[in-house]
């Protein structure tokens, strides 16, 4: 559906809402330029669409946010999902979504193949060495952009550091936190409503969707959800029926498709949630990789477009490279296993938000609900500033032969990477690139 035509009066001036074809350029950008892991994702979708372009309102962008924060999978895609639908409807939130991971896909197809014919090759090695102290610069500086945004009252600072104590402090499971932090939400809005102020409208000139998104909203209703779970249920499982009857129910095809299916709807938490799970069985119990090459997988997934899942292409395209089915090539075998674990990770996103999001948009009017979400992102704040200072801590102090020692060019790396994009608000794939040369040459020339 174009909002072409439709207007809302801004603090600026009138806002158009933005053509297809807009959105389309600026979806397919985006695919290429999200970096930094959800974080970082969800900090350029706020920038760009709510600060830049004011396409969506701070409130309705925050609001997608909390529900997307409690599916399971990549919260970010999910996200783009959601705003893709809110401005497009169905084609909008199929063009968002896919358009977010095919860039990282054909990448990280480009790399797996790379890795295994030319094995871990100095160049590449060097390359990853700069990139990946520059994606922890990425995710420091997206996170305090998130924190100002969801962090509007005293109670949800409260609640976000909890979050990170509980979470560094004590390993407590992300589905506890987000649940903990919706309880309170909602019985601090009951009962000390003060503490958790929630606006219910959203507010006028916050974005060129927001004047008129209610009344082009999909009807919530029980046929439309049971059409959409029928045929979203039934494109999810094909490929996996097709695959069967095709190579065989006993084939490396079908047991990823079935295996990564069932990873899709518990991977509550995001990628650092799932990979432990995933790692063990991948490796020890189905032996489609081993160890080192589940690290390289997932070094290559953290430095390139797209969410931190991606790794999950990796480990099909390991699995059916090792143990190619009867009559296939490596490759082909390979690449098969890639488009299958792919799309049976990505396809339940679209169910969970084309089958929730008009549901959602009407509970924007329940202040109880509203503060429950309010809560799970701030609480997610919490979550994943743990993540970043994780990440940073096994890319500054890595394990090697001789134990564990700080790697003083990461550090430096990471520190001058940040103060490119925070301080001088330098261009994200140009620091990315000189970050990548600058590990080339550090490793390659100079040491």
């Amino acid at each position: 559906m174009e909002r072409s035509g439709q207007h809302a009066d801004g603090a600026g001036g009138d806002l158009a809402a933005p053509r297809f074809g807009e959105a389309l350029r600026f979806w397919l950008k985006l695919g290429f330029i999200s970096f930094g892991g959800p974080a970082g994702q969800i900090a350029i979708m706020q920038r760009e669409l709510v600060e830049k372009r004011r396409w969506i309102g701070q409130e309705r962008f925050l609001h997608a946010l909390n529900f997307c924060m409690l599916l399971p999978g990549p919260e970010a895609q999910q996200l783009a999902i959601y705003c893709g639908w809110l401005l497009h409807r169905t084609r909008g939130g199929l063009a968002a979504g896919l358009l977010f991971v095919m860039p990282s896909a054909f990448i990280l197809w480009g790399l797996s193949y790379l890795y295994v014919v030319h094995g871990e090759a100095p160049w590449l090695a060097g390359i990853l060495a700069g990139l990946k102290p520059a994606v922890v610069a990425v995710v420091a500086a997206a996170v305090p952009r998130l924190a100002i945004k969801s962090l509007a009252a005293p109670a949800l600072a409260a609640i976000a550091a909890a979050a990170f104590v509980l979470l560094f402090g004590f390993g407590v499971g992300f589905p506890w936190i987000v649940g903990g932090a919706a309880l309170a939400g909602w019985a601090g809005r009951r009962f000390v409503p003060q503490w958790f102020p929630v606006k219910t409208t959203a507010p006028t000139g916050g974005g060129a969707l927001d004047a008129a998104a209610d009344q082009g909203a999909s009807a919530a209703g029980w046929r439309r959800a049971l059409w959409v779970l029928l045929l979203g249920g039934g494109l999810w499982v094909a490929p996996i029926v097709a695959a069967g009857f095709v190579v065989g129910w006993g084939s490396t095809l079908v047991a990823q498709g079935l295996f990564f299916g069932r990873a899709a709807v518990v991977t509550f938490g995001g990628a650092y949630a799932v990979l432990p799970y995933v790692a063990q069985r991948a490796v020890e119990v189905h032996g489609w990789l081993d160890g080192p090459q589940m690290l390289a997988g997932l070094a290559f997934a953290e430095t390139t477009p797209g969410p931190l899942i991606m790794v999950l292409q990796f480990v099909g395209f390991m699995g059916g490279w090792n143990h190619p089915d009867s009559g296939l090539s490596p490759l082909c075998a390979a690449t098969l296993c890639a488009a299958m674990t792919i799309w049976v990770t990505f396809a339940p996103c679209f169910l969970w938000i084309f089958l929730g999001a008009p549901h959602v948009e009407r509970l924007r009017e329940k202040p109880a609900l509203g503060a429950a979400l309010g809560a799970v992102t701030a609480a997610v704040a919490g979550v994943v500033l743990n993540l970043a200072v994780w990440f940073a801590w096994q890319i500054w102090r890595p394990a090697t032969g001789a134990g564990v020692r700080w790697d003083w060019f990461a550090v430096a790396l990471s520190a001058a990477a940040f103060v490119a994009l925070h301080r001088f608000k330098a261009n994200l794939i140009a620091v990315i690139a000189a970050a990548g040369a600058a590990g080339w040459l550090w490793t390659t020339v100079l040491r």
